[in-house]
């Protein structure tokens, strides 16, 4: 595929204004009128223009509260009367898509379960090819960046061209402590493609918890992002569905007024401040993620030494070194890396690995 979208700059959407972050905010889920109207009071009051409420809830298991439905669409319409707030909510099939235009919500979005799957993004493109509505894609649930692409083609060539995504994590056996793995090195990638993407971050969803989402925060502002998507509710505690990574609207206003911050530009040009400083965090992800790679390859090390402590093998093998080592030099050279860095790289990663085998063996005699 080309690496280019037929697309309507957000400047020109009329809901979001710089400087950044752009905010949009509001509960994982419509619960009750009077919860929607003072959530919505209390974010308003702050200045969130874009309130966002999930009115049908796909749920892992069956069983949990799965959404009140088209009836909460009727609070989303209040929440627009009388606060002057713009809205949206989550949509999965055309059904969804034909009550929200019918109440006359503002923006869309689709969830990293829906956006997994062409045959309903196909649906959902026929449906929403005809309307002017803004969407946003979130991730699929898994790392799958063409999957993410394709999703976007689909919107795009139905003739969605208010089109943005949101970025919330991807299910993993590995993530860091955060409900779900950031996978900052995707969106880095989808953003170095389609840099004319509105880009936003669902840190609610990536951290699983409030606690992370400051720091989760900052990450995407620091990466260049215009925004973010945080769930908040006038009583987190009690909230129906994804209570603990909620916040109120009082704490929203403080960490966003007081600790997310977007760099300045300091003594050189905006541009180039801009630039570098995204440059910059991208690589202290890819840094991140080599540290998360090391400490793998360390571990796999760890218990090759435990079999062959087991198995009286001896730590050095070598002939199995010096073919791994000329097949890393080539593979090097195929992603135009030079050859004395790729030896001088593995010799160092070979050198620790043999340290961390000769620890394992030294157990044994000890």
């Amino acid at each position: 595929m080309a690496d280019k979208l037929d697309l309507i700059p957000i400047s020109e959407w009329g809901f979001f204004t710089l400087p950044r972050p752009m905010v949009i905010a509001g509960p994982c889920s419509a619960e009750s009128e009077a919860q929607v109207m003072k959530t919505a009071e209390g974010l308003a009051s702050f200045g969130i223009h874009v309130f966002r409420a999930g009115i049908w809830k796909p749920r892992t298991h069956p069983g949990g509260f799965e959404g009140i439905g088209t009836p909460g669409l009727k609070w989303l319409q209040r929440v627009k009367e009388e606060f002057g707030m713009f809205t949206c909510t989550e949509v999965a099939s055309k059904d969804h898509i034909q009550a929200c235009l019918d109440h006359g919500l503002d923006i869309l979005w689709i969830g990293a379960r829906t956006s997994a799957n062409p045959f309903m993004m196909q649906e959902i493109a026929d449906k929403l090819g005809s309307t002017d509505i803004p969407v946003l894609v979130k991730n699929p649930v898994s790392p799958d960046l063409e999957l993410w692409i394709g999703a976007l083609e689909r919107l795009n060539r139905a003739g969605v061209k208010k089109l943005g995504v949101i970025h919330r994590g991807f299910t993993t056996l590995q993530t860091g402590g955060y409900r779900n793995d950031p996978g900052w090195r995707v969106a880095i990638e989808l953003r170095t493609r389609f840099p004319e993407l509105p880009f936003f971050a669902d840190p609610s969803h990536m951290g699983g918890d409030r606690k992370y989402l400051l720091e989760l925060s900052q990450r995407a502002m620091d990466l260049g992002l215009e925004g973010l998507m945080i769930e908040s509710h006038c009583n987190p505690d009690c909230a129906l569905s994804d209570a603990k990574q909620q916040l109120t609207p009082e704490a929203l206003r403080v960490m966003l007024g007081e600790h997310i911050v977007v760099r300045d530009a300091d003594s050189e040009s905006a541009d180039y401040r801009e630039n570098i400083d995204q440059l910059r965090a991208r690589i202290d992800v890819i840094d991140e993620n080599l540290l998360s790679i090391l400490h793998a390859r360390m571990a796999v090390s760890e218990k090759i030494g435990a079999y062959k402590r087991d198995h009286n093998i001896a730590i050095l093998q070598m002939g199995r070194w010096d073919a791994l080592l000329d097949n890393m030099v080539r593979k090097g050279q195929r992603e135009n890396l030079d050859e004395n860095f790729i030896r001088s790289l593995f010799s160092v990663i070979h050198e620790e690995s043999v340290r961390v085998q000769n620890e394992i063996l030294w157990e044994k005699e000890i």
